[in-house]
């Protein structure tokens, strides 16, 4: 008998962090590509929006690479598509809403991907990619069409459960049908590579109905204008959101442009009943305090989103004053603690009351805690046990618990990871090239690279510019002209500017003839000067960018 090739897995992004999932499984050269979604910059990337997995090694085998499947339509899980896809050129594969929300994505703009062919899979579907079947089972998330991937392979099955809860009130749709769980381990599967983002949560979830009566009495306690943020994406709750404003007698009002993007999306599938009707700011100008209710983007603090410009006092349609009210029904997602805190700290500054899941019951989470994360092992028995999407901490406490539930091996693994599944022990055999790029407007640029090293330089040393006007014998025909930003304020910068200028006529004096001569040396000799006298002065080193102009 001749002996199978191994069966590989491989995570370049979502392993060892919260968001950008991408993973892949190989077969004998053959590839499968299972999400590719982004993550959002901190303030330590200035300048940039969107931070996505570096694509470049399963770039360089794309000939090997039979499709690319969407588990959901979150941005953390395709949001990179319209960037990436031009990289890979492969076939993708998604749900009907997943497939409707991409295809606005790519009316957007993105260039290089006008020929994108998105194959719409129904409900429950299967997916061929020879030498992978993909069997799509619905499970219950924050958004519609949450689907696990029961992939199958020469070397056994595989439950890749994507995101995933068990609600047993979703309201957008069925519960998870836990007989099809019970089929699959029945089955046997080989592994199962599951989401760890709230294993140290005990218990359960909680329903979004739970929610739903919750919002409900709060929004009754109010008497001035109600703004509720949440995800965009998290349909449920703006359904929930929509509810709670008509039992209060209030008219419910989107802000945002991505809230308005899920709501066409859900509308074009079939998710959003006839009768539930939406405002646009504008239209709701009119309204009284206690009857309307702004729903908004910008749950996380995001700069440009809809609450931030209202906190500004930026939006050209609302405006927030005493008495009003502001739930966030969502969590804060690590690392944007800072983030959100600033901006409820501006909220607070216009005497707005700020209510959040710590003061009340406004939100529960689309992923499973422990409970459920059990019950899911007692369904589908792997004989491995692989936690994905999840930092460090998560992912080594699920391969705990998995190790609690008597699975009989757990792979505790980060981006980069290449693991062997079978045949044998899973083992990781090597460490591959993988990294994350930030979206610069018109391309991707490394986050490690020069260009936000220069960002970060600028934002924290500032930046000097110097002109200089030289003879061809490399006497200065002028004093250098000098402008010094991020160092002083305003009525120090002269003082500050004249001894950088008599610093720059020394160094340029001070050069041999030969070198006064070559503008190399000529713009070192004063850079080096003049950085050298700030760091004195101020233990800065700025960007120091010296125009030199030769006079014959």
């Amino acid at each position: 008998m001749s002996k199978k090739p191994p069966l590989h897995f491989l995570p370049l992004g979502g392993a060892g962090e919260i968001g950008m999932n991408l993973n892949l499984y190989e077969y004998d050269g053959s590839w499968l590509m299972c999400d590719l979604g982004v993550t959002f910059a901190g303030d330590e990337l200035p300048g940039i929006d969107l931070v996505m997995p570096d694509l470049s090694f399963i770039a360089r085998r794309k000939e090997g690479l039979v499709g690319l499947v969407l588990t959901h339509a979150h941005e953390d899980h395709l949001g990179a598509v319209p960037y990436l896809w031009p990289q890979l050129r492969c076939p993708v594969f998604a749900t009907p809403f997943a497939a409707a929300l991409l295809r606005r994505k790519l009316d957007e703009g993105a260039e290089g991907i006008e020929d994108m062919v998105i194959t719409e899979v129904p409900l429950e579907g299967t997916i061929d990619l020879d030498p992978f079947r993909i069997e799509l089972i619905t499970l219950t998330h924050s958004i519609p069409e949450p689907n696990a991937l029961v992939v199958h392979t020469p070397h056994g099955a595989i439950m890749h459960t994507g995101d995933w809860k068990l609600d047993p009130d979703p309201l957008i749709s069925e519960p998870t049908d836990e007989d099809a769980l019970q089929r699959i381990g029945d089955e046997g599967v080989l592994a199962m590579v599951c989401d760890s983002t709230n294993v140290f949560q005990p218990g359960t979830s909680g329903s979004e109905a739970d929610v739903r009566r919750g919002l409900t009495e709060l929004i009754s306690e109010q008497s001035k204008r109600v703004v509720v943020t949440t995800f965009a994406s998290n349909l449920a709750r703006l359904l929930t959101i929509h509810e709670t404003a008509t039992a209060n007698g209030r008219t419910c009002v989107a802000v945002g442009r991505s809230m308005w993007r899920i709501l066409d999306c859900a509308r074009e599938t079939g998710y959003l009943p006839p009768n539930v009707r939406f405002l646009g700011d504008r239209d709701a100008r009119g309204l009284p305090d206690d009857k309307v209710l702004y729903m908004m983007t910008g749950c996380q603090g995001e700069t440009n989103a809809a609450l931030s410009r209202v906190a500004d006092g930026n939006h050209p349609s609302i405006e927030l004053r005493n008495g009003d009210t502001v739930i966030f029904s969502s969590k804060i997602i690590p690392g944007n603690e800072k983030t959100i805190f600033n901006l409820i700290n501006r909220l607070a500054r216009l005497n707005v009351e700020v209510i959040t899941e710590k003061d009340r019951f406004v939100h529960v989470s689309g992923h499973p805690n422990r409970d459920e994360l059990a019950r899911m092992y007692q369904l589908i028995r792997p004989q491995i046990a692989v936690p994905v999407h999840g930092e460090l901490r998560h992912i080594r406490e699920h391969a705990n618990l998995a190790r609690s539930l008597q699975v009989p091996e757990t792979v505790t693994i980060e981006n980069g990871a290449l693991l062997r599944l079978a045949p044998g022990v899973p083992k990781v055999i090597d460490h591959v090239e993988h990294g994350r790029l930030a979206w610069n407007g018109r391309g991707t640029i490394p986050v490690d690279g020069n260009t936000i090293k220069e960002r970060r330089r600028l934002m924290f040393n500032g930046a000097t510019f110097v002109t200089l006007v030289l003879d061809g014998d490399g006497d200065l025909i002028s004093d250098p002209v000098i402008s010094a930003h991020g160092l002083t304020e305003n009525g120090e910068n002269q003082e500050l500017i004249d001894d950088l200028i008599d610093d720059a006529i020394d160094a340029v004096e001070g050069l041999t003839a030969p070198k006064r001569r070559d503008d190399d040396s000529v713009r070192e000799a004063v850079r080096v000067a003049l950085r050298r006298s700030i760091k004195v002065e101020f233990n800065r080193r700025p960007v120091v960018e010296i125009q030199l102009v030769r006079v014959s």
